[in-house]
């Protein structure tokens, strides 16, 4: 049951080429949903156009998920300079030292489209010398270049150009024969090209997994939101996929997959880290372990959203997040693997299909090592 890798290259290039930055996700949820209609793997979108799936299983409880959003960073006009010039602001957290020289399309009403280039306001060194260097990485400093003939505030204005209009950054990917992806927005496209590359494993291979899972993706993580609008109330194990930061002082594992223990909001479920971890040790996959001080996935937007659920997050490999992103597809491959074992192998615990149980069937302690294989009667029926 081993996923294509060709499959996962040719979708994560669509994916890459399909401009989605916070706020603006129609286009690739089209995409998204296309690949699902041909998987054969029903769904449903929220209002705004969140995705969520249904995977069945051999019973309904305790039902599981996996989740990676759709939607990127980006950026937003501001406002206008003397010079026809445009002033932006980010969407979402992103330095501006990476938005200088990013090629941009600018999305204005009307279908009105426009194509162009950050710059830092003193981009010429023949003109600006030294002072090139010396001026500061700030948004504030950053303007936006557009490729038409504009010289002033009416000249853009008179372009169709507005304030608030959305500014999509070019992702630019290539795929070298080492096997290393370099493009913006991997963060987190790769990861919705590995759930989908597993989910098309596991309906080739004609199996049913144990219970029904859910693949979600989201379209607003990047902003704070992501999955806390999309949950399903049978889930009970929650699989974030997003990236890991390959970095000094980091343990990411840049050629295979990173199980996370703890980000920015807090540990994650020790039970289902182990079983992952568990899960890679049998099945020879590639891995590590790692801590995020800066971070959050849809996993926290999940529970503040007041779920009861099982939470954990697992990675690919990133250098550069947030920046010029490049990851290696055998990190990718790593993940798809785990995610079809993970989706083929019984719930961690059966007493997880209700929200509330007695004592007597609740996990044994942490530091007890559990059966995973004696938690699901033997009879298919949910009760």
């Amino acid at each position: 049951m081993a996923p294509d890798r060709d499959y996962l290259k040719d979708v994560l290039n669509r994916l890459l080429n399909t401009p989605s930055p916070s706020g603006m996700t129609d286009a690739v949820v089209h995409l998204a949903c296309g690949e699902l209609r041909e998987l054969g793997i029903p769904y449903e979108l929220t209002r705004r156009g969140a995705i969520r799936a249904r995977l069945e299983g051999v019973r309904r409880t305790p039902a599981r998920a996996v989740v990676a959003h759709l939607d990127t960073l980006g950026a937003m006009v501001k406002g206008y300079l003397p010079n026809g010039r445009l002033q932006v602001v980010p969407i979402d957290f992103w330095s501006a030292r990476f938005a200088e020289g990013a090629r941009v399309t600018i999305y204005s009403d009307g279908g009105v489209i426009h194509c162009g280039t950050l710059l830092p306001a003193k981009a010429s060194g023949h003109t600006f010398n030294l002072e090139i260097d010396t001026q500061p990485v700030s948004w504030d400093n950053l303007e936006l270049r557009i490729d038409a003939r504009t010289r002033s505030e009416a000249e853009t204005r008179a372009l169709g150009i507005h304030v608030g209009d959305t500014i999509a950054v070019h992702s630019r990917p290539e795929f070298g024969a080492e096997g290393f992806v370099n493009a913006r927005h991997l963060d987190d496209k790769a990861g919705v090209a590995a759930i989908l590359a597993a989910l098309r494993a596991i309906r080739e291979s004609g199996e049913l997994p144990p219970v029904d899972c859910f693949p979600l993706f989201t379209i607003s993580e990047e902003v704070g939101v992501g999955a806390s609008h999309v949950m399903h109330g049978d889930v009970a194990e929650l699989i974030s996929i997003d990236n890991g930061t390959v970095a000094e002082g980091q343990y990411t594992c840049e050629f295979g997959v990173t199980i996370a223990m703890q980000d920015s909001s807090g540990p994650f479920d020790w039970h289902l880290t182990r079983r992952l971890l568990d899960l890679c040790a049998t099945q020879g996959i590639e891995h590590s372990r790692d801590v995020f001080r800066y971070y959050r996935s849809d996993a926290a937007s999940a529970l503040e959203a007041g779920n009861d659920i099982r939470t954990a997050l697992v990675c690919f490999g990133l250098d550069a997040s947030h920046g010029h992103e490049r990851v290696h597809l055998d990190s990718l491959d790593a993940l798809a693997r785990l995610l079809v074992a993970y989706l083929t192998s019984p719930p961690l615990f059966h007493r997880d299909r209700t929200p509330l149980g007695p004592m007597d069937d609740f996990p044994p302690g942490e530091t007890q090592t559990p059966d995973w294989h004696e938690h699901l009667p033997d009879s298919p029926a949910d009760e």
